[in-house]
C-alpha cells in the first residue's frame, strides 16, 4: 500500500509542477517543446522499469503472480508500449474535438491537463474491476480476448469511417440539457456569466467533457489489451498512467503531422490481434515476455517507418481524389 500511495503522490506532484511551474502561463506549445517533453516522458517511463525491477526484488510491493523482477520490468514496458500505441487514435479524436470547438492552441494544454486527472480516476476504476473480473472469473479472459480480436478485425476492414462531429454527439446534446453552453470564451475559464447573469459552460469545458468520455471509450480497448500482458494491478495501473501522462506532449508533437502516420493504424491492428489471440490461446500456447515485447515494438517500428516513407504519398493521393 505504501508504494501505491507514494506513486500516486508522485503523479500529483508532477501534475502540480506541470500546471503550476512549467505551464503556469498559457502559451502555444511548439513542436520543439513538445518533442522535448515527449522524449522526457518516454525516458522517465523506461527508467521507471528499473524501479519496477527493484521493487519486485523486495517485499515493498505485493506480487500476486510471483513475477521475477526482469519479467515484471518487461511486462511494464510492454503494457506501456501498448497503451502508447493505442493512444494514437485518441490523438486523432482530440484534434477533431479541438478543431470543432475552435479551442485556441494556447488553451489546449489546460484542457488536456484536467482531462488527465479524469482519465487517471476512470482508468483506475476500469483496471480495478478488470483485474477483479479476471481473477474471480477466469473465463472473462476469453471474453476480453475475443473482444480485442473483433476490434482488430473491425479496424482492418472498416477503413472508411464516418466523419466524427463532436457537436452531434450524445455527450454534447446531453450536456446542453444540464447546463447552458456558450460559444464565447474568457481566457482559460471553463464557466462564464452570460448577459442574463446565468452561468454557462465555455467551449473549453465542453471539449474537456467530450474528451473525457472519448477516453473512457478508448480505454475499453486499451485496458483489456494490457490485462492480456499481466493482471498485476500495479503493473497495469503504472504503465497506463505513464502513457497517459505522456499523451499531452505526444499530442502536440503529432498534431500537425497526423497524416504522415496513417499507416500506423495497421500496427494497431496487429497489436490488438496479437494480444487478443494471446488471451484466447493462453492455456495452449506460452509466449515468453521478451517475444511479446519484441512483437509489439517491431509492429510500432514498422508502422512508423512505413508511414514516414509513404505517408506523404498517401496524403497526396487522398487530395487528388
Amino acid at each position: 500500500m505504501t508504494v501505491w500511495i507514494l506513486f500516486l503522490l508522485a503523479v500529483v506532484f508532477i501534475l502540480a509542477l506541470d500546471l503550476g511551474v512549467f505551464n503556469k502561463t498559457p502559451h502555444i506549445i511548439s513542436t520543439k517543446e513538445a518533442s522535448k517533453w515527449t522524449l522526457i516522458w518516454v525516458t522517465l517511463s523506461f527508467l521507471f522499469s528499473g524501479v519496477i525491477y527493484w521493487l519486485y526484488t523486495t517485499d515493498y510491493i505485493s506480487n500476486p503472480d510471483n513475477l521475477k523482477p526482469a519479467v515484471a520490468s518487461m511486462k511494464f514496458i510492454t503494457g506501456y508500449l501498448i497503451e502508447l500505441s493505442l493512444s494514437v487514435d485518441n490523438i486523432f479524436v482530440i484534434a477533431i474535438i479541438f478543431a470543432s470547438f475552435k479551442i485556441p492552441q494556447k488553451y489546449q494544454h489546460r484542457v488536456l491537463f484536467w482531462g488527465i486527472l479524469g482519465a487517471i480516476v476512470f482508468r483506475g476504476l476500469m483496471i480495478f474491476f478488470g483485474v477483479l473480473l479476471i481473477n474471480k472469473f477466469t473465463w472473462t479472459t476469453y471474453v476480453f480476448g475475443a473482444f480485442l480480436l473483433f476490434t482488430a478485425i473491425k479496424m482492418l476492414f472498416s477503413r472508411e469511417e464516418e466523419d466524427f462531429n463532436p457537436k452531434d454527439s450524445f455527450v454534447y446534446k446531453t450536456l446542453g440539457k444540464i447546463i447552458p453552453i456558450t460559444s464565447h470564451m474568457d481566457h482559460e475559464r471553463f464557466f462564464i456569466l452570460t448577459d442574463k447573469g446565468k452561468k454557462a459552460a465555455t467551449p473549453l469545458f465542453v471539449a474537456l467533457i467530450v474528451i473525457e468520455v472519448m477516453d473512457v471509450l478508448f480505454a475499453v480497448d486499451s485496458v483489456p489489451a494490457i490485462l492480456a500482458i499481466t493482471s498485476d494491478p500495479f503493473l497495469v495501473f503504472s504503465s497506463n498512467i505513464f502513457a497517459i501522462l505522456g499523451l499531452r506532449s505526444m499530442y502536440f508533437f503529432l498534431a500537425n503531422m497526423l497524416e504522415k502516420f496513417s499507416y500506423l493504424e495497421y500496427s494497431l491492428v496487429a497489436i490488438l490481434a496479437f494480444v487478443g489471440l494471446k488471451m484466447l490461446l493462453h492455456h495452449y500456447i506460452y509466449i515468453p515476455e521478451w517475444a511479446s515485447l519484441g512483437f509489439i515494438a517491431l509492429s510500432l517500428l514498422v508502422g512508423i517507418l512505413v508511414s514516414l516513407k509513404y505517408g506523404k504519398t498517401k496524403e497526396a493521393v487522398e487530395k487528388e481524389k
